[in-house]
């Protein structure tokens, strides 16, 4: 039996492909939900667009520091594997979430998959950072991304286990876009054209807690909005919104179209329509990537160099203030690269192999 461990949007959308091929092939399997986001928007709205059944167990983590949140989940994940008694533990990602999982499963003897292995941004100061690289130093499976995942495991000494099998966020971006192109009408909710408009996401600590980085970045996009006389969709974090407000940033916020955190059909088509993105997500940098859309991340380090390397991103130092510079950049650039993150048949490809050497 196998179980997948998941808590975020993100989580539940890349292992969305590895779940329609158990349904589809009658595998044996169950999944734990943390609840790491534990808003309606923020998470339950993806199952149902997705149309998945609901996970198994809902441990009903929510928000809390990072040991009391790992810890929490720690032991919430280990009850559920003392009941069920899984043959795998499937994990996707960087989060608190991948890490109490693989923690839990590893300590109870029980081997662990994780899902897009591999990823560095070079970081400490990230948490993402440090839940990858013990995750996948604990793991019995990993499923990397691309050939720069694998060396970046090769430097550590992670040499067993290494499939190389691509992103399951292809999967879900080519499985649920024609979807969404017929059932989402966001644009026309929103007055924007295809091709009009900017997109912007942001949430990150580094990037949101501290008052003078947040500033820069919303003073940024205020002379965007001048210079391009184009709207500025910003679906807007919760933790964002709690950081403006504390900070006292909400004027800045009068030249964007601020609306609430969107359902996954509804970004897809936000993604797929922009002239531009701007973010500091990773997923939306692949995602960005997938979809031919030039992509302006505000991070000065990224865990997916792929999308540096072929054109499609280029990473901007906030302190620098080099967010106008970067977005002329993107601007002039070409959309002709080559999707690195594989064919959209990676969930089928970690099942076959989990298949193979555990018998699931």
């Amino acid at each position: 039996m196998l179980s997948i461990v998941l808590g975020t949007r993100p989580e539940i959308i890349k292992m969305s492909p590895i779940i329609r091929y158990c349904e589809e092939h009658s595998i044996d399997y169950f999944v734990v939900h943390t609840n790491q986001h534990y808003s309606y928007e923020m998470d339950k709205v993806f199952f149902e667009e997705l149309n998945l059944a609901e996970a198994k167990y809902n441990l009903g983590i929510g928000s809390a520091s990072q040991g009391q949140q790992t810890g929490m989940m720690l032991g919430g994940i280990e009850d559920v594997f003392e009941k069920e008694a899984p043959d795998i533990v499937l994990v996707e990602g960087d989060t608190n979430t991948v890490l109490a999982g693989a923690l839990a499963a590893s300590k109870m003897h029980i081997p662990v998959g994780h899902v897009e292995a591999g990823l560095r941004s070079y970081d400490r100061r990230m948490p993402e950072e440090i839940n990858r690289v013990l995750t996948d130093h604990i793991s019995d499976y990993l499923f990397a991304p691309t050939g720069i995942s694998k060396e970046n495991l090769a430097r550590e000494g992670v040499l067993n286990g290494v499939h190389v099998v691509g992103n399951t966020i292809v999967d879900a971006t080519y499985q649920n876009l024609k979807i969404a192109s017929k059932r989402s009408m966001v644009l026309e909710e929103l007055g924007v054209g295809d091709n009009d408009y900017f997109l912007i996401t942001l949430h990150r600590a580094e990037n949101v807690d501290d008052k003078e980085t947040l500033d820069r970045i919303l003073t940024a996009f205020n002379r965007l909005s001048d210079a391009y006389n184009v709207p500025l969709v910003f679906p807007i974090h919760p933790r964002t919104r709690k950081m403006i407000d504390r900070f006292g940033l909400g004027s800045m916020l009068d030249c964007m179209m601020i609306i609430e955190p969107v359902g996954y059909l509804d970004f897809l088509i936000l993604e797929k329509r922009a002239k531009l993105i701007l973010t500091d997500s990773g997923g939306v940098q692949e995602e960005a990537c997938i979809l031919s859309v030039p992509c302006v991340t505000l991070r000065d380090n990224t865990e997916r160099p792929e999308t540096l390397n072929i054109g499609s991103n280029v990473l901007i130092d906030v302190e620098k203030n080099e967010i106008m510079e970067c977005v002329k950049k993107m601007m002039g650039r070409e959309k002709n690269w080559k999707n690195p993150f594989g064919d959209g048949r990676t969930g089928d490809k970690i099942i076959k192999i989990v298949e193979g050497t555990v018998g699931v």
